[in-house]
């Protein structure tokens, strides 16, 4: 709840904006796919597999995606019933995992690609190469402030970042 009514500065305005289009980004994209049966958390499974390599562990695998453990258990199960993934033990260590993509998961991956491919063109439509090389520099600027500040937990203030 604001205070009170003056404009959003553009530090401000760049936070909330920033975080109200990749949720829009996502949810334009999950309907997309959810037409062919594919929920989010089955699509961004495969497609971080495709993307990180053949036989990611299964801790990687959950931290790269962003979820718990028992999560993406379940969702590796389905993916593992449909022939769309395989998990092998660990030769090295035989409590861990490592989650391969199956052939029956190359025409998927292909379609959330596809989908991914159609969904970025729509939302990009009339920004120039040079705008979107301009944003990019600015998102790099960000990642590379994130990843040199220290960790904070979130809340620290009782507030949620904007």
């Amino acid at each position: 709840m604001r205070l009170d009514a003056t404009p959003l500065g553009g530090q401000e305005r760049f936070g909330v904006l920033l975080g109200q289009i990749a949720r829009h980004w996502r949810a334009r994209l999950d309907r997309r796919l959810s037409e062919f049966g594919l929920t989010d958390a089955r699509w961004v499974t495969l497609l971080h597999l495709a993307r990180s390599g053949d036989g990611l562990a299964q801790k990687d695998l959950a931290a790269g995606i962003g979820v718990g453990g028992p999560t993406l258990v379940r969702t590796l199960d389905r993916l593992e019933r449909e022939g769309l993934v395989v998990r092998v033990g660990d030769v090295q260590d035989r409590r861990a995992k490592t989650v391969h993509l199956t052939a029956k998961a190359i025409p998927v991956l292909r379609l959330i690609e596809e989908t991914a491919a159609a969904v970025r063109s729509e939302l990009l439509s009339g920004i120039s190469a040079a705008e979107l090389d301009l944003c990019l520099a600015v998102f790099d600027r960000v990642a590379a402030n994130l990843a040199a500040a220290p960790a904070r937990t979130d809340c620290e203030n009782g507030h949620r970042a904007a």
